[in-house]
């Protein structure tokens, strides 16, 4: 034997990483669904809309320009980080400036390159629960430790400040805020944004607080960055964002960092050698996106309003479960533990996860377990889907979850 095949064949840090749950319980739903089965697939979070048009005839255009064939600037094409300047004080009201800005393939860069420029080993992230299933494999591979925080449905999945500050030591460096919230659809008062910004400014904690769903907000709901309500946290926030969700982009893969110089610096210069620029293609069409008005991103949300309303009220007619109204995002988060151990079909689900393979055995439906966001007793599910599908789809699960008895 020689010495070689004695050590492990794959780095134990990327062996410590899980899975993306989400992605794996929407590639088993399509496998199922190309084998010809009748699956409804509430995993992703991935907007049933296409692209708009005039996004896709500049994607076009672009792809015929030599000058797009090339390398660009890593930190990302002048005119779009241009451009998400003004988006950013359109929206949100934030002055910032382009060296600010670093443009990723897509937001999960813009995640991992954010715990890696902060974080050193050892040092602690708070992360409200429940929570993305990507930010604590990040914070891992960063060299980090996740310290959950979780707040359950009687608080709307909403943490406050006396739970964060009992969560915090010594070694506490960085909170992850994430407002409209995936998984759960919560959204944060300004008053409650306020209060923890000014709580991370006193304790003298980084936020990494991710925006991505800031334009899907319903009943009146308010979603301010926390650096605008908090300025002087400036210094010390890192926003992420992207076109994704906004515009039905998920596979164009461009997201972006905005922060403080010296930390977009770091960031560049580690993109520099991990991906280089973003297909300018992309930058391309990301750009008429965000110079466009927000006429189809108000046509979506209205359509996600109304299916929002559909889900909720359905999934709250099934005894033993409980589904706050989300008031952003394109999913709800409902509670089963009134169903866990309960007989259904023969079984007794001690788990979410139990619960969640038992649904899409018996009567083909995907959703999420709680398990992949934080504690058992939760499933997510996306409405980002058609109307019909979402009525199909959860009425299979009344049927079903409707037979379960002590």
């Amino acid at each position: 034997m020689s010495a070689e095949s004695s050590k492990p064949r794959v780095s134990r840090r990327i062996a410590a990483i899980a899975e993306s749950a989400t992605l794996a319980v929407d590639a088993k739903a399509k496998a199922l669904k190309a084998a010809g089965r009748p699956v409804i697939g509430f995993g992703a979070g991935e907007p049933d809309f296409p692209t708009p048009d005039y996004i896709v005839a500049a994607a076009i255009e672009a792809a015929s320009k030599p000058a797009n064939h090339r390398y660009t600037p890593t930190p990302g094409l002048p005119e779009l980080r241009d451009a998400i300047v003004a988006k950013t004080l359109r929206d949100s009201g934030y002055v910032i400036t382009a060296d600010q800005v670093l443009v990723t393939n897509g937001g999960k860069q813009a995640v991992y390159q954010s715990f890696a420029s902060i974080i050193d080993p050892g040092d602690e992230v708070l992360l409200p629960a429940p929570y993305w299933t990507t930010y604590p494999e990040a914070i891992k591979l960063a060299g980090g430790v996740t310290v959950e925080v979780f707040a359950d449905e009687t608080a709307n999945y909403l943490v406050s400040v006396d739970q964060l500050e009992a969560a915090r030591t010594e070694k506490t460096k960085a909170l992850l805020f994430c407002s409209p919230s995936n998984p759960t659809g919560s959204v944060y008062s300004p008053e409650q944004v306020k209060a923890i910004g000014e709580w991370a400014f006193e304790k003298g904690i980084w936020v990494i607080t991710d925006e991505i769903y800031e334009h899907l907000l319903y009943d009146g709901a308010a979603a301010p960055s926390l650096p605008v309500v908090v300025p002087e946290m400036a210094d010390r926030t890192i926003i992420l964002n992207g076109v994704a969700k906004t515009y039905a982009m998920t596979g164009w893969r461009v997201g972006w960092m905005i922060g403080p110089k010296d930390v977009i610096k770091a960031a560049t210069n580690l993109q520099s050698h991990l991906t280089s620029n973003v297909s300018n293609v992309s930058q391309r069409a990301a750009i008429a996106a965000l110079t466009g008005d927000l006429a189809a991103v108000h046509k979506m949300g209205e359509a996600f309003n109304r299916r929002r309303s559909l889900i909720t009220a359905m999934l709250n007619e099934i005894p033993g479960v409980i589904c706050p109204t989300p008031t952003g995002a394109f999913y709800v988060y409902p509670s089963v533990k009134g169903l866990l151990g309960k007989e259904i079909r023969g079984k007794r689900p001690q788990t979410s996860a139990e619960l969640a393979t038992l649904i899409l055995e018996e009567v083909e439906v995907a959703a999420v377990p709680g398990e992949a966001f934080g504690p058992s007793g939760y499933l997510r599910f996306s409405y980002a889907l058609s109307d019909d599908d979402i009525v199909e789809g959860i009425t299979r699960v009344q049927k079903l979850l409707g037979e379960a008895k002590d």
